[in-house]
């Protein structure tokens, strides 16, 4: 289980992560609003708007995800329940939440969740 200074250190990273991908989500809807407010002169132009705007659209929906997973990890570090894996209520190791600092599932059990949903 991690210790107090360890989970002070996650939530700054955790809160540094957040700040990194509102900006980013930002960036992408203001491409996307460039983007669409570009000239297309043919179809070549319009195809080629079309697909950056996807792409930025699926970029700044995988980061809304993540943004939310911080968020949440956020509240369990307020809540006391961070680092607690939300299926066995085992503790999570210190290094898988250096890895990945909003996991909320240990590792066995993450292998489970991820055999289950895919």
């Amino acid at each position: 289980m991690a210790n107090s200074k360890q989970i002070e250190e996650l939530k700054i990273t955790l809160a540094q992560r957040k700040e990194l991908i509102e900006k980013n989500i930002q960036g992408s809807r203001e491409s996307i609003d460039s983007l669409k407010n570009s000239e297309c002169n043919d179809d070549y132009d319009y195809a080629e708007v079309s697909s950056d705007s996807f792409k930025e659209g699926i970029i700044a929906n995988q980061q809304s995800k993540e943004l939310k997973e911080i968020e949440d990890a956020i509240k369990r570090i307020d809540n006391k329940t961070y680092g607690i894996c939300e299926m066995c209520d085992e503790s999570i190791a210190i290094g898988r939440l250096r890895a990945k600092p909003f996991a909320k599932f240990c590792t066995p059990c993450r292998e489970i969740y991820e055999s289950e949903n895919n």
